[in-house]
């Protein structure tokens, strides 16, 4: 069997909500033991929230969960209690990476912060990933994806500029740039430490990652060129946007970027008497007129199956695609092709759709490893297998509640 890149890699997980949890997954579906430590009595808040496997809510019924945490283990620890602590801190010294999201100062104030933890494993890579960075003025502000992305200048750059930002319609900052950025400074730390011995302290400022998003947007400010909200369109080419089709909110994403794709989309369309008048003989034209230009486009659009002319204008080489919906993405030919889609067993949910490791290694695959797991399912194997916890002694944390 191919060895996972990651194998023998061991991360004490205390991460949570979005952000921190799709970090240390893509780091355990490539083979890292990561082990989620949770709370019985403030559970991961993205446990309960929706969609709910069957509509039926529950600690171990989130979609969003699942999909965050695969490959994982779970123990349940009340880190408030010492015996909770010193379980802790005994994980943390057979872990070679630990990993948190929360505020500045709470790893601190739980006897969890780096200056401990640096005693007992010096060679640890520890990652904190605080809203706004552990300096500065808003050092302590909280905020999720939705606030991150507002204060990071990601949200007023989205929607029509006469109307109010729109959003992303997701917590981006959560999905793509925060953990992503933290996986990255992880593995690259994990590196330093195999060839230097030496462990690492790693600050993820949350904002600070978000920010690399917009950066053209901030070049353009830099430049003293104003920036706002510009919906759908491009600066430099017309038409560029998503245009009504035939059906219930059925459309079509196209961009034209020459004037070759401009009259292979023309004739696509029936050659138009608006299509060929002055105003839309060259790219500048029809970016002055492109108000113009896309009602008369939406006109005709209007009039077509959103897939059928996505295929029409591929075929002529215009850029167009369906804009599908969620039943669509999972019946989507070349996503099922590419076994995109893959179906575990999840002890409580039955069988159920995830979405594949995205990036494929020749040498060293990832794979989903398992489901993610139940609030707690592995707190007696690791406390009894890994951190030396006599049965006896397990049971007796487990009735007070340090354990379960």
């Amino acid at each position: 069997m191919t060895p996972l890149p990651l194998a023998g890699v061991r991360i004490a997980d205390f991460t949570w909500v979005g952000a921190g949890p799709f970090l240390t997954k893509p780091l355990a579906d490539h083979g890292a033991d990561v082990i989620k430590v949770e709370s019985r009595t403030h559970t991961d808040p993205i446990r309960s929230m929706a969609p709910f496997r069957d509509s039926v809510p529950g600690v171990n019924r989130s979609g969003y969960f699942a999909n965050r945490n695969t490959s994982k283990r779970s123990i349940c620890l009340d880190l408030k209690h010492p015996r909770g602590k010193e379980l802790a801190l005994e994980l943390i010294a057979q872990s070679d990476v630990v990993a948190n999201n929360f505020t500045p100062g709470t790893m601190d104030r739980l006897g969890l912060g780096y200056e401990t933890v640096s005693r007992i494993r010096p060679d640890i890579v520890y990652l904190d990933m605080p809203m706004q960075g552990n300096a500065g003025p808003h050092r302590d502000f909280r905020g999720y994806g939705l606030t991150i992305g507002a204060v990071g200048g990601l949200l007023g750059l989205t929607g029509y500029p006469d109307r109010p930002p729109l959003g992303t319609g997701t917590n981006y900052p959560d999905h793509v740039p925060n953990p992503l950025h933290a996986a990255v400074a992880v593995l690259a730390a994990l590196r330093h430490r195999k060839r230097t011995g030496k462990g690492q302290y790693v600050e993820l400022a949350q904002l600070e990652s978000t920010v690399n998003a917009i950066g053209p947007a901030l070049l353009a400010a830099a430049a003293g060129v104003p920036t706002q909200r510009a919906a759908n369109e491009h600066p430099l080419t017309a038409p560029h946007g998503v245009y009504p089709c035939r059906g219930t909110d059925r459309w079509c994403a196209l961009a034209v970027t020459s004037d070759e794709q401009w009259a292979a989309l023309v004739r696509t369309l029936g050659d138009p008497p608006w299509a060929l008048t002055p105003a839309c003989a060259t790219a500048q034209s029809r970016v002055a007129a492109r108000v113009e230009l896309d009602e008369h486009l939406a006109e005709v659009t209007a009039l077509w199956d959103a897939r059928q002319l996505a295929e029409a204008l591929t075929e002529v080489g215009v850029a167009a695609a369906e804009v599908s919906d969620a039943a669509q993405i999972l019946a989507d030919p070349q996503l099922n092709a590419r076994g995109h889609w893959t179906v575990l067993e999840h002890p409580e949910m039955g069988p159920s759709v995830y979405d594949n490791v995205p990036y494929r290694l020749s040498a060293t695959p990832g794979a989903l490893r398992s489901p993610a797991p139940l609030l707690g399912a592995d707190t007696r194997g690791i406390c009894i297998g890994l951190l030396g916890v006599e049965p006896d002694e397990y049971q007796r944390l487990a009735d007070e509640g340090v354990v379960g």
